[in-house]
């Protein structure tokens, strides 16, 4: 303590040797100007902060059992224009009983209105600047947390009161620290702040209006976005933003005021999707703005040095986020374009990605590709994924340039999905990962027909990634009750299931489409590569993975597509290895019941209202375009596996399905059956009657005589009954 100023070692020692709290307090306002002047360092702070005694400061914040000669106020803001202060000191704004004062610091901003306060609004603004303290380090900012400071600060700027932008920025201060884990799953504080702030953006016509923008964007990325767009009846803030954003596209802007409408922009396509963009069921606005992030993208890769795109990283993110929302929605048709805007859209988006590809042909031979900075990192993350977006439609353009480019792509998208692997299954700090592998899956689709690409692909193994990408995204999808520990398990017996959470939920939905993806490429290249399918190891553990997880997969809707997905994959691989199967392998044995389930399932008559038609069922309606073709090429596949693994058959019979389809063709109305179901039909019974003698038996007790003469089923009549 040699380093403390000679004033203030005196003011700490009258501060020991007062008698009364009122001798102590007529020295505190020696201390105010001592903590305010340049005798106050850090040693002489700390030193007064111990002489002192927090319990004493508290008493003057809280306690209405005061010396009546002053107002309570005056006793309140002199201990907080001390705390203010001290809080400057991270030893101090760290203390554990500056910590605990939180509570009670809140509570002076919460009654910022009442009219205690206000001609005293220093004591308010003295509040603010203690907590703002507090909310530069670590443990202040989890105690903030702890006692629920976002809400109550999102409560306060949402009733506009007095300095509710300190409120503001104590929240945007949490929130870019918590991310999700700032907001609880009552989404009514979120929900009034956004309201408060997008009313403002939209009204505000200064350049606040852009420094909200950029608020609006860091707040709403944060939010839990399941809880959040499944609240969003009676809401009016996702209006308030979609004029204030229209009004930014409409007006004459440079950069200043571009660049955070283009954050808030693709911030809020990322939490309420791209239908917001046609809130006012136009087209104009997702026009505008699809050829607003082009140009941005363009002009900012344009034959520049890299570093001077790299230092564009966040703005050119953003673009790739409107970009990639926007290309996916017009994937699925329903823009109705004419033909000069389709001109105009293509030829924007095809300049572009010129550009993008062209910056990452640079990057893949610059030594930035080995970039250990996470903001270089995510940038190149960043490019491969919004070109793979590009790539699911865009599937002949640049093939030459693509090929050449594909091996550094696979090397970054696998890079980020091994990153999500060892995030998930460590301790979860951060913001989760992006998986680009997961986007580029669409794009693989096509690559994985295409002779160069998928030459590629196997040189550089990417076979045994997609396998281990599998394997995990059926971990997620495949969603289970998390163990009790042993001691817990008698005690808590009669808990209910649990069930998944919102966020988990959509991260099983995810999970899904990415194994359906999955499985369409590893179809493909199994169709296509036979020989490695029929003796490669990874495609022998991948039958090996199919047969064995299959039969454990839940039998419910959402399970549905992808049942149907690894059930045919599992045939195709089944035919390629056939001569490997074991007979009455116990789990192949399992893995084709739950393949005759999927195929048995897909169409009946019970459920029609014509009781002579055969429908397809109603559990697979609603996915019938994902579905059809799995089933017509499961029932071709299993005709072609029937002759190398006769035994099977016995599983078409035991089970009934043989017989059963007899039984459901004997009740179709005569012409009405579709040519193409007919087709499988008839083919896979022939199968059946040509690999195992006890068929024939089954089929004529159930009448397929008179089947084979009403649907013409004239192989399978010749096989039963001769010509």
């Amino acid at each position: 303590m040699t380093d403390v100023p000679e004033p203030v070692r005196k003011c700490a020692n009258l501060l020991k040797g007062t008698k009364s709290d009122t001798e102590k307090f007529a020295v505190l306002f020696m201390v105010t100007k001592l903590v305010k002047g340049r005798d106050a360092n850090a040693e002489g702070k700390k030193l007064l902060f111990e002489a002192i005694g927090f319990p004493f400061l508290k008493k003057l914040l809280v306690s209405k059992d005061l010396p009546n000669d002053c107002p309570p106020l005056v006793y309140k803001s002199v201990a907080l224009s001390i705390l203010t202060c001290f809080c400057q000191e991270e030893e101090l704004a760290t203390h554990k009983d500056i910590i605990a004062a939180i509570p009670t610091l809140l509570e002076i901003v919460e009654q910022a209105d009442d009219e205690d306060y206000e001609d005293n609004l220093i004591v308010v603004s003295e509040a603010y600047s203690c907590l703002k303290s507090i909310a530069s380090h670590a443990p202040g900012q989890q105690a903030l947390l702890a006692t629920g400071a976002i809400p109550k600060m999102s409560q306060i700027y949402s009733a506009q009161s007095f300095q509710t932008d300190e409120a503001l920025h104590l929240i945007v201060q949490l929130v870019n620290k918590f991310g999700v884990l700032s907001w609880p799953e009552d989404p009514t504080a979120f929900h009034a702040l956004i309201q408060r702030i997008a009313l403002d953006m939209e009204t505000d016509h200064t350049d606040r209006k852009y420094e909200l923008c950029r608020i609006l964007a860091d707040i709403l990325i944060t939010c839990r976005k399941e809880v959040v767009n499944n609240s969003l009846d009676g809401q009016i803030w996702p209006e308030s933003l979609f004029k204030g954003c229209g009004d930014i596209l409409k007006a004459k802007i440079g950069p200043k005021q571009r660049d955070p409408a283009l954050h808030l922009i693709a911030t809020t396509l990322q939490v309420l999707g791209i239908q917001w963009a046609f809130m006012d069921e136009q087209k104009q606005f997702f026009l505008s703005l699809l050829q607003l992030a082009a140009i941005e993208v363009r002009m900012q890769m344009d034959e520049k040095k890299l570093e001077t795109t790299f230092k564009q990283a966040e703005l050119l993110t953003c673009c790739f986020v409107i970009l990639e929302q926007c290309i996916e929605y017009m994937a699925t048709d329903q823009l109705d374009l004419e033909p000069k805007e389709k001109q105009t859209t293509y030829t924007a988006l095809k300049g572009a990605f010129n550009q993008v590809m062209a910056v990452l042909t640079r990057v893949s031979n610059d030594k930035i590709r080995e970039s250990t900075n996470p903001r270089d990192k995510n940038f190149i993350f960043a490019i491969v994924r919004i070109l793979s977006a590009w790539l699911a439609q865009e599937t002949t353009a640049m093939r030459p340039a693509i090929y050449k480019l594909l091996p550094f792509m696979l090397k970054v998208a696998n890079e980020s999905f091994h990153d999500l692997k060892t995030w998930r299954t460590g301790s979860r700090e951060g913001e989760e990962p992006i998986d680009v592998l997961r986007i580029m899956m669409p794009a693989l689709c096509h690559f994985a027909v295409e002779d160069e690409a998928r030459r590629v692909l196997f040189t550089h193994k990417q076979d045994e990634i997609l396998l281990e990408a599998l394997e995990f995204y059926f971990s997620i999808a495949h969603w289970k009750r998390p163990p009790i520990p042993r001691a817990e398990r008698l005690a808590r017996m009669n808990e209910p299931d649990p069930v998944p959470t919102l966020e988990q939920k959509a991260e099983m939905k995810v999970a899904r489409g990415a194994i359906v993806s999955l499985c369409n490429i590893l179809m493909n290249f199994t169709v296509l590569e036979p020989k490695r399918a029929e003796d490669g190891a990874t495609f022998v553990n991948l039958l090996k993975f199919v047969v064995e997880n299959l039969p454990e997969l839940k039998d419910t809707p959402d399970n549905l597509v992808i049942h149907g997905n690894l059930a045919v994959l599992g045939l195709l691989l089944l035919k390629q290895q056939s001569k490997k199967v074991k007979q009455n392998d116990f789990s192949i044995c399992r893995y084709i019941q739950a393949t005759i389930r999927f195929l048995w399932d897909a169409y009946n008559i019970d459920e029609s209202n014509d009781p002579t038609a055969l429908v397809v069922s109603i559990a697979y309606k609603g996915n019938w375009s994902d579905l059809s073709e799995l089933w017509f090429l499961g029932m071709q596949t299993m005709c072609g596996v029937l002759p190398l693994v006769p035994w099977l058959s016995e599983f078409a019979l035991e089970s009934g399905w043989a017989e059963g389809i007899v039984k459901t063709l004997k009740k179709v109305k005569i012409g009405t059956l579709p040519a193409n179901v007919k087709s499988a039909y008839e083919d896979f019974l022939s199968q059946l009657v040509d690999v195992n003698g006890d068929v024939q038996e089954v089929l004529k007790k159930a009448d397929a005589l008179r089947v084979c003469r009403n649907h013409r089923m004239m192989d399978l009549g010749k096989k039963l009954f001769g010509d």
